[in-house]
């Protein structure tokens, strides 16, 4: 586009369709290597984006891949407690290192910056998006075979930074059974599409209730949508993971990575079989 450019093309002798398109894809550290990066992304919060990009992580690496976990949710960031990171990251001359868990998976988290855990981050949006792409460019991610991005809620700022700066392989959307999520969901699918970027799966959270007295499963919330959903938009996979007390307590003492990832299998299929795109530079 032509420096001051009026939008008006009558009044401009610059041929700018003769332009090729400039990608705006950040490249990562000189020292850094990751593979494929799957977004785990909703059109709200509170839909348990987290808790899906952490079963998600652990099943990945139980599974063999060396795995990591970007927390693009700068104001919001969960994930390091869920695995138990207390250890701040740390910095070289040319770059951050991630904070590691337990089983191996490297993390970067807003909270593994911050000097206490509950100090609020009370940025303006510019610098919030700013932030959650240099955990891409900035970090020496190790020979990172998967990667899963926590996004925040919303197709604002931040999500918009993320899908054009990082080459995201697919998307996993997370939603739970009522009718105003599975509206707002689609949102986030149809702002995938409008990034050009597969959607790979369904998982719908607070599914259902398992009783452990009769063994019948009750659907507090709703009957489930995830596979209307998956039919709708042509996703290949769905998940419903039960209203189940063990994920927070899990989750509370930082041993996500010990909770049962089974219910995630068909769509972590998917994620496995998504091409990766994340070595182009």
């Amino acid at each position: 586009m032509a420096e001051n450019c009026t939008h008006d093309c009558s009044t401009c002798s610059s041929n700018c369709g003769e332009r090729k398109k400039e990608s705006l894809i950040k490249p990562l550290h000189k020292k850094a290597k990751v593979k494929k990066v799957i977004a785990v992304a909703s059109g709200k919060g509170g839909v348990g984006k987290s808790l899906v990009t952490a079963l998600l992580a652990a099943h990945a690496q139980k599974a063999g891949l060396r795995t990591a976990v970007l927390d693009a949710d700068i104001t919001g960031p969960s994930v390091p407690k869920m695995f138990g990171c207390a250890d701040k990251a740390a910095g070289a001359d040319d770059g951050i290192f991630p904070v590691v868990t337990e089983s191996g998976i490297q993390l970067m988290s807003m909270n593994c910056l911050l000097e206490n855990e509950d100090d609020p981050v009370v940025w303006r949006g510019s610098l919030i998006a700013g932030a959650a792409v240099q955990f891409w460019t900035d970090v020496l991610w190790r020979d990172v075979e998967l990667m899963f991005i926590d996004m925040p809620p919303g197709t604002g700022d931040v999500p918009l930074s993320v899908f054009q700066s990082i080459p995201i392989s697919g998307i996993i959307v997370v939603t739970t059974p009522q009718d105003l999520v599975g509206m707002i969901v689609k949102k986030a699918v149809n702002m995938a599409k409008l990034m050009n970027v597969p959607v790979l799966g369904i998982v719908e959270n607070m599914s259902y209730f398992a009783c452990p007295a009769c063994g019948n499963k009750h659907e507090i919330f709703g009957a489930s949508k995830a596979q209307l959903l998956a039919k709708e938009y042509n996703i290949p996979s769905y998940a419903r993971l039960p209203i189940d007390p063990t994920f927070a307590t899990l989750a509370d003492a930082g041993k996500i990575e010990c909770a049962d990832t089974a219910p995630l299998a068909d769509v972590f299929a998917q994620v496995d079989k998504a091409k990766g795109i994340a070595n182009k530079k």
